[in-house]
């Protein structure tokens, strides 16, 4: 077994260590504490022997010199092992049996598993969290992987939103070490390590709703206009319409303004999310012009099981349903042949409800 946590002990010893129940003092001699070990007045061979396959002295390595030493990367691999994210006295023991047979916690759509081996080394492997059998993943070793697999979903579309719930599945990243599984998973979801510790130690930034639009300019100017006396209703239809865990796995944390918060729920994903992202500038620009059109008044000749439908129909879509509704599903309201047979009925030549104009003049 490499000694290498030896050496690295024994030249730390000087200035002193303290970590996770881990206590090296010298002053001549040394000193040797764990919460089941106090030993004091011992030689540097002494020190050696009983420091050798010490869980304690393994993992005190592995946090000050294999880790990464950035405080967000490494405050993420103690949360993803379970991990206080400060020192701790205890639990050393107890967390090594419990990472011999792995520990599996997730990320957004990210399943990551930790395992210590020999001298405490962590490996890390990641995964799809819908896939359950490993022989429907191919396998991959090589972290920069991740940036191709999160581009595109299972359909083969290119996904412009990488914390969307649309990551395709069939992979698997295995070997990886503490460097590659966190530059992995911000391939994946790109910052949201970084915020997320942020919020950890209260330095999350956040940007509100009307800051955001105060600063758009060229063609998104008119996004910062849509107030216009009717309060922030248009902002929870925002909100509700794009920052829901339906559509993006962040937790949104900005609100209106600094004052005043939005009714519709942020979500409940573990990271944060900490100002509107462009695709909801974009979003909100194309509803400040629907928005913007003068109501119309329209009759329309419709059973009330065409209306129910019609009214389903917007919410498979709204929802992503329409995918899991097969042909032979004719109860549903967005079935292919349904919907087909309501065109046929209701719509004329050109594709207007009922032959009804759109305007009207």
């Amino acid at each position: 077994m490499s000694r290498e946590y030896v050496d690295a002990l024994l030249e730390a010893a000087s200035e002193g260590v303290s970590f996770d129940g881990l206590t090296v003092e010298h002053d001549g001699e040394y000193t040797f504490r764990t919460p089941a070990v106090d030993l004091t007045e011992l030689s540097a061979a002494e020190l050696r022997d009983v420091a050798a396959g010490s869980p304690h002295v393994t993992n005190w390595y592995f946090w000050h010199a294999v880790a990464p030493q950035k405080a967000d990367r490494w405050a993420f691999l103690r949360w993803v092992e379970g991990a206080p994210l400060e020192s701790a006295d205890e639990g050393v023991h107890e967390r090594y049996e419990v990472l011999a047979d792995g520990v599996t916690t997730t990320w957004g759509q990210l399943s990551i598993t930790v395992t210590a081996g020999e001298g405490g080394r962590r490996e890390y492997g990641l995964t799809h969290v819908a896939d359950d059998s490993a022989a429907e993943r191919r396998s991959y070793e090589d972290p920069l992987q991740a940036r191709e697999l999160a581009r595109v979903d299972d359909d083969g579309r290119y996904r412009p939103l990488k914390t969307a719930p649309t990551l395709g599945t069939g992979w698997e990243l295995s070997g990886l070490g503490p460097a590659a599984l966190v530059e992995a998973v911000g391939f994946f979801y790109p910052a949201t390590v970084t915020n997320w510790h942020r919020e950890q130690t209260g330095r999350l930034d956040v940007t509100h709703w009307r800051e955001t639009m105060a600063r758009q300019s060229g063609i998104y100017q008119v996004v910062s206009t849509w107030d216009r006396g009717e309060g922030h209703e248009h902002v929870e239809w925002v909100a509700e319409s794009c920052c829901t865990d339906s559509q993006c796995l962040k937790r949104r944390e900005w609100q209106y303004d600094d004052g005043t918060e939005l009714e519709t729920p942020g979500g409940d994903g573990v990271f944060p999310c900490r100002e509107p992202c462009s695709l909801v500038i974009s979003a909100a620009r194309k509803f400040t012009k629907l928005d913007a059109e003068a109501a119309t008044t329209y009759e329309f000749e419709l059973t009330p099981s065409e209306k129910r439908q019609l009214e389903g129909l917007v919410d498979a879509v709204a929802e992503g349903r329409v995918g899991e509704i097969r042909e032979a599903d004719i109860g549903e309201d967005a079935n292919r042949y349904r919907t087909r047979f309501l065109r046929a009925r209701r719509f004329d030549d050109e594709g207007r409800l009922c032959g009804v104009p759109t305007d009207q003049d």
